[in-house]
């Protein structure tokens, strides 16, 4: 079945980023010239799915506005001067762009139920905008290849053994070189404990059996909704994989992540490039 649907969670306070976050999104943060939920945005259609849900909360008006058309945006000039612009009007007119609010900050879990409704009763790929992902072919088409093999399908990456503590990890069957057939997910274990060093960051491609499992487990401390417990019991109904992917993560969830994240990627773009090296080989310290 093809995946028409994807779920961006971007419902998080930001506290991470105050002050800025007061008033911007995290998500509206720039790397280079384009925010941080663009990249997910924009991976999702180009993997061909027409339906973009944005979980939301209180004062994240910015983040449906950066996807919408005015008559202003509509000129000759601006077409002219600002061709990226294009690519914003391009996103729009293949994917229908929806949000939804959490009614409160209840984890990560209570954030993609609350999406249920707008999904409906289909496969869909759950998106962490702060996780940037880059492959060839795309992350996200990886990910799509796994789900049409395997089913309920998980992006992991391989993370040096002294950060497992900072990952949800991965305990399972490798059955092959890149996929995991899913025990359960292990919550930041202690070094001597992970049985493995491959951490969850995403895509996430679930049946809708997920929004059951969601509904019926028990909320943890604060009284959160956590994905990885439903998770758990959806390996329990039906196989759920995790696929080693081919590429590169930048977390863009933490001030310094995002600052790396915008170095790494500007020296990876041919505008920007030369620029910026001469810039970091001329800094003095």
């Amino acid at each position: 079945m093809k995946i028409r649907t994807a779920v961006i969670v971007a419902a998080g306070l930001g506290t991470r980023f105050l002050p800025i976050s007061k008033s911007v999104p995290k998500e509206m943060l720039p790397i280079i010239d384009l925010p941080v939920i663009h990249y997910s945005v924009a991976q999702a259609v180009e993997a061909g799915v027409d339906k973009i849900i944005i979980v939301t909360s209180s004062g994240k008006a910015a983040l449906e506005d950066y996807f919408d058309f005015s008559n202003e945006h509509e000129t000759p000039v601006n077409s002219h001067t600002y061709p990226r612009l294009q690519e914003i009007k391009n996103i729009s007119n293949r994917a229908n762009i929806i949000t939804v609010r959490q009614s409160a900050p209840l984890g990560l879990g209570h954030a993609v139920l609350t999406a249920k409704q707008a999904v409906g009763v289909e496969p869909f790929i759950v998106y962490l905008p702060d996780e940037i992902l880059i492959g060839t072919p795309s992350v996200t088409l990886q990910l799509l290849d796994a789900y049409k093999r395997l089913g309920n399908a998980i992006g992991v990456i391989e993370v040096p053994w002294k950060e497992v503590s900072r990952y949800g990890i991965v305990e399972g069957e490798r059955i092959s070189a890149r996929d995991t057939k899913l025990i359960r997910c292990i919550e930041k274990p202690e070094q001597n404990n992970a049985p493995t060093n491959l951490a969850f960051v995403g895509p996430y491609i679930f049946s809708p059996k997920i929004f059951d499992c969601l509904e019926s487990i028990s909320p943890g401390s604060g009284g959160e909704i956590q994905l990885t417990d439903a998770i758990d019991m959806l390996a329990n109904l039906e196989p759920v994989h995790t696929h080693l992917f081919d590429g590169n993560r930048y977390d863009a969830g933490t001030p310094l992540g995002l600052m790396k994240t915008g170095i790494e990627l500007a020296l990876q773009n041919p505008l920007y490039r030369s620029e910026v090296l001469d810039w970091i080989q001329n800094l003095k310290f």
